[in-house]
């Protein structure tokens, strides 16, 4: 299982790779996974909606949302992309998600209730183990972070962490993967609980093996600390690991 800037089956492009406090340059969560006429977002966080368009795949092309937990940062284009859809004449969107999607949608809904009812929304919660989403074959698991989530696997070519602290299950859930796309959100001098320092991150995928590692999820603090952080990482762990960069494309053989 490789993965290369080349064409081959599943693309995944990073939309956004920053957090809760703007960069300017990265973003909120967002990450498309497409393979033979099959595409999923994962998270739509600001500015998500806007990256669609500039990836070229667009709106139009994006009818299933899976998250990996409700933080605004993680949801905040939910609705302006039923919207977008909506005025685009698209009839169809579905959300997935860990337990509490539904509640999430129907509030959000209650706020901005002309929004009800103009596209065909369906709302599906799903749990730990193995489901399927816009045809892709996934396994999920639960993380550790300060709300509910769920990290998910696509078969062996994709792991994606959400926002967790980093730990053995989760390195464990992921080995194997061509590629892991893991929160990395601050450097070692910042005292954090629920998202890993490179070092802790470093620790937990120490022995594993994955074809390549993305660190996202990236806060300001981040900024100007890209080589340390990956000099952190690396002395736990000797695999390949690089900083993520919104619009930027990979694809796994």
């Amino acid at each position: 299982m490789g993965v290369r800037d080349g064409e081959t089956s599943m693309r995944v492009t990073f939309l956004g790779t920053g957090s809760a406090m703007p960069t300017g340059d990265r973003f909120q969560s967002g990450l498309l996974v497409q393979d033979e006429g099959r595409t999923l977002l994962v998270d739509c966080g600001s500015g998500v909606l806007h990256r669609l368009q500039q990836s070229g795949v667009g709106y139009e092309s994006v009818s299933t949302v899976l998250l990996t937990h409700h933080h605004l940062d993680h949801v905040a284009d939910l609705l302006p992309l039923l919207k977008a859809r909506w005025l685009a004449g698209e009839e169809t969107l579905t959300v997935v998600g860990p337990s509490g999607t539904k509640a999430l949608v129907d509030d959000l809904l209650d706020v901005h209730d002309y929004l009800d009812g103009r596209v065909d929304l369906s709302v599906r919660e799903v749990h730990p183990g193995e489901f399927s989403v816009a045809g892709f074959d996934v396994r999920a698991r639960e993380v550790r972070h300060s709300k509910y989530g769920l990290a998910y696997r696509f078969d062996d070519r994709l792991t994606v962490s959400g926002d967790t602290e980093a730990f053995a299950g989760l390195a464990s859930f992921a080995e194997g993967s061509g590629l892991l796309v893991h929160d990395c959100s601050f450097p070692d001098d910042v005292e954090v609980d629920n998202h890993p320092t490179p070092s802790s991150l470093g620790r937990a995928l120490s022995g594993r093996e994955i074809g390549r590692v993305y660190l996202t999820h990236l806060y300001p603090h981040t900024e100007g600390r890209h080589d340390e952080m990956l000099e952190s990482v690396g002395t736990h762990y000797d695999g390949d690991v690089r900083f993520a960069e919104d619009l930027t494309t990979v694809r796994i053989d």
